[in-house]
């Protein structure tokens, strides 16, 4: 693949349609990886250091419209955000002194935050 048909595919994957709840759940989980968040989990608290940027949320965007792409789809679906979790935050994700101590692993606080972030938002009363 040549320089002008990586900029074509950029360019079309910039145009891929991303519905608001998804990327609701693409920005709820990358702000879930900030220890000092109200969305943050468990893990997040006790082995974060540093979470996800809100770059962090847009390369998890921009990968989602890729792998929609790449499925032949012009919209992306939970399970693309999903499917491009690791690869877009495991080195954003600058663990603490205990989960070092620990053996624990940014793929893992991943793992936990695909687990209990729901892909819906709840509501408030």
């Amino acid at each position: 693949m040549d320089k002008d048909s990586v900029r074509r595919w950029m360019r079309l994957a910039r145009e891929v349609a991303i519905a608001p709840h998804v990327q609701d759940y693409a920005v709820r989980l990358a702000i879930a990886t900030q220890p000092g968040s109200p969305l943050s989990i468990g893990p997040v608290r006790q082995y974060v250091r540093y979470g996800a940027s809100p770059r962090g949320a847009q390369t998890l965007i921009m990968a989602g419209k890729i792998r929609a792409l790449i499925h032949e789809r012009y919209n992306v679906a939970f399970e693309d955000i999903q499917a491009a979790a690791h690869n877009a935050l495991r080195h954003r994700i600058i663990l603490n002194f205990e989960a070092e101590a620990e053996g624990v692993r940014p793929d893992q606080i991943v793992d936990a935050l695909l687990e209990q972030v729901p892909t819906q938002a709840r509501q408030t009363a």
